[in-house]
């Protein structure tokens, strides 16, 4: 397996240094993944970008967002942003219930959120290719077409996290250690005999 750095200040490539300063700024501290990303100041520049215009651009609230970046990190098998955004939901004072429903991959309790959750995933598995059927499901319990268009981008803001960690292998932060995920074997076991 290739071997990646987990960035610091001092030893990240110039470009990525003002965004890395911007978030120990904000949160303390450099995420891990952060750290790995800015070996390619275009992808750290582009994820941290895409992050603000979802928390505050899209037509998501914080438990709508936290379901999309779940559900996709979900499927991807991520266990470093199941881990982050668990903990991150917390922050927002997400339902846990509702976290700890979407890391179990099991069926949310509200229809809306539900919806949300299965076209979410929907859209990963199916790589866009989404029946019209999932959509018209998803359009009926009240979302619109722009949230179609919202859920495909925190699809791809998930996709360059969730690939990033699955190549570079990101080590886990102190921080999210508590919320450390694994796909319920379950759920592995289901998605071995759908192959």
């Amino acid at each position: 397996m290739t071997r990646f750095e987990t960035h610091t200040l001092e030893s990240a490539p110039e470009a990525s240094r003002p965004i890395l300063e911007a978030t120990k700024r904000g949160m303390g501290r450099i995420p891990n993944l952060f750290g790995v990303f800015a070996e390619a100041p275009a992808i750290l520049e582009a994820y941290t970008s895409v992050s603000k215009i979802l928390e505050t651009s899209t037509a998501f609230d914080a438990t709508e967002l936290q379901t999309v970046l779940l559900s996709a990190s979900y499927v991807n098998e991520c266990d470093y942003c199941m881990a982050a955004h668990s903990a991150i939901a917390g922050m927002q004072k997400v339902d846990p219930a509702v976290v700890q429903s979407l890391r179990d991959g099991t069926p949310l309790s509200d229809p809306k959120l539900e919806a949300l959750r299965r076209f979410t995933q929907a859209v990963v598995e199916q790589r866009g290719f989404v029946k019209g059927d999932a959509i018209e499901s998803f359009l009926a319990v009240g979302y619109t077409n722009r949230h179609v268009l919202e859920v495909i981008l925190g699809v791809g803001f998930k996709t360059l996290s969730n690939y990033v960690n699955h190549i570079a292998d990101t080590p886990l932060d102190r921080a999210f250690q508590p919320f450390a995920w694994e796909k319920p074997e379950s759920a592995a076991a289901a998605s071995a005999t759908e192959v």
